[in-house]
Order: C-alpha cells, then structure tokens, then sequence
C-alpha cells in the first residue's frame, strides 16, 4: 500500500480550522530544511517549493496559536510573547521566499510557533481541568 501526502499551501488559512498540524511532518521538514548548509545543495525551484511548504505548516501552527493566546487575559504575560511571535511570523509570511538564508529562517519561525504552542497549551491544561472540576 502506497500513501500519499498532499502539500497545502493556505497563506490565508482559511484550512486550519479544519486541518489539525502535523507536528511530525512539520519538523521533519525543519530538520531537513535547516540541514541544508549551502545554496548549492538546494535547486531554485525546490528552494521556492520548500519556502510554500514551510510558510503553509507556520499559516497552520500560527492559526492554533492564535487560538489558544484568545483564550487568554488582556493582562497575561503569556498573551503578550505570543502576540509577539504572531506579529513576527505575519512579517516573515509576507516575504517571498526567494533564498536559502529565508528556507531556514521559515524553519526557525516553525520551531519558535511549536515552542510557544507548547507552552500555551501546557499551561492552559491544568487551568482547563480546575475551571471544570470547579464547575462540577
């Protein structure tokens, strides 16, 4: 049985909500972008490629960042790193990805969206698990 993937590049991200992100294959990726060390080792054509792959995964990851930094207070200081690294990736997003340099910086803004993602979550579980045994 042969599997087949299929790429979505969303820079609007009007998929996310229905496509959860597949953390495995995001970083995958990541690992094999920033792997690259020269732009010798990369085709123009597979670096503009590799940069529609990259910005798709960091549209998908920011979406569910977003998500969870709404759930948030106005006054959080979680709410405020993770509007930060948001304003970063809109930034970076914006930008054609015409270089190797931009592959790996896509790369990183993927792997600092997961940091933040994990910390949000990790921190909005206990309080999800409190708020409903205090409603029970």
């Amino acid at each position: 049985m042969t599997r087949t993937h299929h790429v979505l590049y969303d820079p609007e991200g009007r998929l996310t909500a229905e496509l959860p992100p597949d953390r495995a294959v995001h970083e995958q990726v990541v690992r094999t972008a920033l792997a690259w060390s020269s732009p010798l080792d990369v085709p123009a054509d597979d670096v503009a490629a590799i940069g529609h792959l990259l910005a798709g995964a960091a549209w998908v990851v920011a979406e569910e960042v977003r998500r969870c930094t709404g759930r948030l207070p106005e006054n959080d200081g979680r709410r405020l790193f993770a509007e930060l690294i948001l304003q970063e990736a809109d930034g970076r997003l914006s930008q054609p990805c015409t270089s190797l340099n931009r592959v790996h910086n896509r790369a990183r803004l993927i792997r600092a969206l997961y940091e933040r993602l994990d910390r949000l979550q990790s921190t909005a579980a206990p309080a999800d698990e409190a708020a409903a045994a205090a409603s029970s």
